[in-house]
């Protein structure tokens, strides 16, 4: 496995094989970002499935998870912070 210098946390760690998601944002996060960072996404993304109660299965919701995951890798965009107050609903 080839070492990257990741976007996101500056540093230069162990990469990926092939593109842990599909299409281009898929193809950058092969050329940009760490194991280390995208196992962080990972648990960001399983607390906003759990906190929000997201079907995946639902375009929203996938679009809603794109979005933060662009936030949360590329620092692009705003990151949805966890309101407890707003469990069970999204702002879209």
């Amino acid at each position: 496995m080839a070492d990257v210098t990741c976007s996101r946390c500056g540093q230069t760690r162990e990469g990926f094989e092939r593109p842990p998601f599909p299409g281009a944002v898929g193809a950058r996060i092969l050329g940009e970002i760490c194991k280390d960072c995208w196992g962080q996404w990972l648990k960001q993304q399983t607390m906003l499935i759990n906190h929000y109660g997201l079907n995946v299965m639902d375009p929203q919701a996938r679009t809603f998870l794109t979005r933060n995951m662009d936030a949360f890798l590329f620092k692009k965009g705003a990151a949805e912070d966890v309101d407890t107050t707003k469990q069970g609903t999204i702002n879209w």
